[in-house]
């Protein structure tokens, strides 16, 4: 994994977007994964800005989400595909009938799964995948002890993780139990990955997928495994980090041929 490490949340973004930018400027009609959370809302926030500035274009870009809530409404303002459209469709400029989202109302939520990763494939695969990390490690929806070689699938929320998306509900009652999850595997088929983290709630998260052994138990250290990942922190996010001194110098001291921002 190439492990940059910044100073402030808004450089996380900024750094993130950047690598986003030049995938989808090198190819135009390129897959991209998206991710829901606090953590990319400064990756499309920059995204944003090089849209508007004329930089940057999605509109022959195609998205996937990495996962959608089981159960919740549509048109709830939580769900997943409410978010995506509300907060990276519109203000991307993609498509909307280019971007999809795991179908978790489904009458038949299993053959759902497989058909999401049947369509992920027939588009030619992801070619960046936007990622953030859970306090527990989780990526996507998979939660401790999920297989390497998993697929979209349901998956049953952790209570770290209904506790922690309870503030984007009136109440924890609220959160969906079940959610429909990119697995692992399907996850590690994009060609490139992008995992962001700021503060220090995602520091132990971001040392033991980074540095720890590779584990179910972390989800996150699938990254390991993977050819092109890229982690993006900011200084609180990589406190645990024991080569955080070398990962310093490695990117100061990056090439021009390649640097993407």
């Amino acid at each position: 994994m190439e492990i940059i490490i910044l100073p402030t949340p808004a450089e996380v973004g900024r750094v993130a977007a950047a690598k986003i930018a030049s995938v989808v400027t090198e190819k135009p009609s390129a897959v991209v994964g998206l991710a829901t959370g606090s953590s990319p809302e400064g990756i499309y926030a920059d995204l944003r800005r090089r849209v508007e500035a004329g930089e940057l274009s999605f509109a022959q870009a195609r998205g996937f989400a990495l996962d959608e809530y089981v159960g919740i409404p549509l048109e709830h303002p939580e769900s997943y595909a409410s978010v995506i459209a509300r907060d990276v469709v519109g203000p991307l400029g993609f498509d909307p009938s280019r971007v999809r989202v795991p179908d978790g109302r489904a009458g038949d939520l299993a053959f759902a799964a497989k058909e999401y990763d049947a369509a992920i494939r027939a588009a030619g695969g992801v070619d960046v995948q936007i990622l953030g990390i859970g306090a527990n490690g989780h990526i996507g929806f998979n939660e401790p002890t999920s297989s390497f070689a998993s697929r979209t699938r349901i998956k049953t929320l952790a209570p770290s993780t209904r506790e922690a998306n309870a503030r984007f509900f009136d109440s924890p009652d609220q959160v969906p139990t079940h959610c429909m999850t990119q697995g692992l595997g399907t996850i590690l088929e994009a060609r490139e990955l992008v995992l962001v983290a700021q503060g220090s709630a995602k520091a132990d998260a971001i040392a033991a997928a980074v540095e720890g052994p590779l584990s179910s138990f972390v989800p996150g250290s699938a990254l390991q495994l993977h050819e092109h990942a890229t982690v993006v922190v900011d200084e609180e996010a990589a406190a645990g980090l024991r080569l955080a001194d070398y990962y310093r110098y490695t990117y100061a001291n990056k090439p021009s041929w390649q640097r993407f921002e």
